[in-house]
C-alpha cells in the first residue's frame, strides 16, 4: 500500500470513529431528553438508634389530604417505618396490623414526574411504637392522625420481616424491594419516571398475609407538565379502596382469615382504611365545583367498580396519566393495584354517595359520602340519606 493510500484509509478511519462518538452522544441524548433515570445507586442496610416519629416528609400526608407541590422538580428526603398496632376498621372490629407508619393505609407520598425520592425505612415491628400522642412541633403526619383517627391505634410488638414495593420506582426489585429483619434499616433511591396514581406495598411471601394485614398505601406522581383540568379543579381528595380478611379470635379481637384470603372472599371492604371512614366524615365541596379524586384500589385480590351516586366522570385518567384521558364514565374499573384519576362537577347541594358498583362489596363496608353545600358554601337543605 501506498503511503497515499495508508493516510487514505487512516482518514477513513478517523471519521468514521469520530461519526460512532457523535452518533452515541445524539442517542444518549434522546434517551434523556423525556426526563427519564434509570439506574440508582445500591441500596444499603444497615442498623440505627433512630426511634423518632416512623412518617417523616413534608412530601407525605394521611388520606384524604394530599400534598402540595413546589414548582419544578426536587428530591424528597422521606421516612416511613414499619409499626405493628392494634387498629379497628369497623365497628367493632379490632385486629393487629402490620402496617406503613401505623395506619392502614400507610401515608399517602406526592411527588412530581421526575423527582428524585430518598427513602429510608426501619422495620420496628418487634417494638410497640406509638403514633396517637406526637411531640409538639414533631412530624405533620403524626399530627394530623393525632387530631382525628377512626382507627384508633394500640401500639404493639409482632416482630416480623417486611420490605417495601413502590409500584412507581423504576428499578432493580432485589436490590430496592429486599427484605429487612426486625431492627434492621433500609435505605434507597428512585426517581418517578412515569406519572400515576400507585401503589406501594411488602413484598415478602406470602405477599397476599402481608397485604391482608395492611401493608400497602399509594404514591401519587403527578404529570410534569400537569394535567388539562388543572386550573378548573377546586377540590382533590385520595381515596384507597382495600379488602380486608378477619375472623373473630379467642380474646374478643380479629384474626386474619387467609383461607378467605386464598378464596377471595373478604369480612370487610372499606375506603381509606375503615368501613364508616367516609360515611362518619364525609368530603366535603361547594355546588358547581369541579372535584378531583386520586382513587386506587389496592385489592389485594379483587376489583371495584367505582361509581358516584348523582354525577359523571367527565374525565378520567386512567392510571394517572394524562395519556389515558377518557370522558363521560359512569363507572370506572379498576383491578387490583390499579389506580387513576376520576374528575367531575358536583351539580347541586345535596349527598352523593361514593361507591363500589360490585355491590357485594358495598355491603361490606365500600361506601362512603360528598355533601355538597350551596355554591356559598352553606348547608341549606335538609334532605333525608339516599341508603345504599
Amino acid at each position: 500500500m501506498s503511503r497515499g493510500s495508508g493516510r487514505r484509509v487512516a482518514l477513513v478511519i478517523l471519521i468514521a470513529v469520530i461519526t460512532a462518538v457523535l452518533v452515541g452522544q445524539v442517542l444518549r441524548a434522546r434517551a434523556g431528553s423525556d426526563g427519564k433515570v434509570f439506574g440508582t445507586p445500591e441500596a444499603t442496610v444497615f442498623t440505627e438508634d433512630y426511634n423518632g416519629p416512623p412518617v417523616v416528609g413534608d412530601s407525605l400526608t394521611r388520606v384524604p389530604d394530599l400534598a402540595p407541590l413546589s414548582p419544578g422538580n426536587r428530591t424528597h428526603d422521606v421516612r416511613v417505618d414499619i409499626v405493628a398496632a392494634e387498629i379497628e376498621i369497623a365497628p367493632g372490629v379490632r385486629y393487629q396490623a402490620w402496617t406503613f407508619g401505623g395506619t392502614v393505609p400507610g401515608p399517602v407520598l406526592h411527588v412530581r414526574e421526575g423527582d428524585r425520592v430518598i427513602f429510608t425505612m426501619k422495620n420496628r415491628s418487634a417494638d410497640e411504637v406509638a403514633v396517637s400522642n406526637p411531640e409538639k412541633g414533631g412530624s405533620p403526619y403524626l399530627a394530623s392522625l393525632a387530631a382525628g383517627n377512626m382507627q384508633q391505634p394500640v401500639p404493639v410488638a409482632s416482630p416480623m420481616p417486611h420490605s417495601m414495593d413502590f409500584h412507581s420506582g423504576t428499578v432493580a426489585p432485589n436490590d430496592k424491594w429486599r427484605m429487612i429483619q426486625p431492627g434492621q434499616s433500609i435505605r434507597f433511591e428512585w426517581v418517578a419516571n412515569y406519572p400515576g396514581v400507585h401503589l406501594y406495598h411488602c413484598g415478602v411471601q406470602p405477599i397476599l398475609m402481608h397485604m391482608a394485614m395492611g401493608q400497602y398505601g399509594v404514591v401519587v406522581v403527578s404529570p410534569r407538565n400537569g394535567l388539562p383540568t388543572d386550573d378548573e379543579v377546586d377540590r382533590s381528595f385520595v381515596v384507597v379502596q382495600s379488602e380486608f380478611y378477619l375472623k373473630p379470635g379467642d380474646d374478643g379481637k380479629y384474626t386474619i382469615d387467609f383461607d378467605a384470603a386464598m378464596a377471595k372472599q373478604p369480612s370487610q371492604v372499606a375506603f381509606n382504611g375503615h368501613t364508616q371512614m367516609l360515611t362518619a366524615h364525609p368530603l366535603l365541596a361547594n355546588a358547581g365545583e369541579r372535584l378531583r379524586l386520586y382513587f386506587h384500589n389496592v385489592g389485594p385480590s379483587d376489583g371495584s367498580s367505582f361509581h358516584v351516586v348523582g354525577a359523571i366522570f367527565d374525565r378520567v385518567f386512567y392510571e394517572g396519566n394524562p395519556r389515558n384521558d377518557w370522558a363521560g364514565m359512569q363507572t370506572v374499573a379498576f383491578g387490583a393495584s390499579n389506580g387513576g384519576i376520576v374528575e367531575f362537577i358536583a351539580p347541586e347541594e345535596g349527598r352523593y354517595i361514593l361507591v363500589d358498583h360490585e355491590f357485594a362489596d358495598a355491603q361490606r363496608g365500600a361506601v362512603g359520602y360528598i355533601d355538597v353545600r350551596s355554591r356559598d358554601g352553606r348547608l341549606t337543605l335538609n334532605l333525608p340519606t339516599m341508603r345504599h
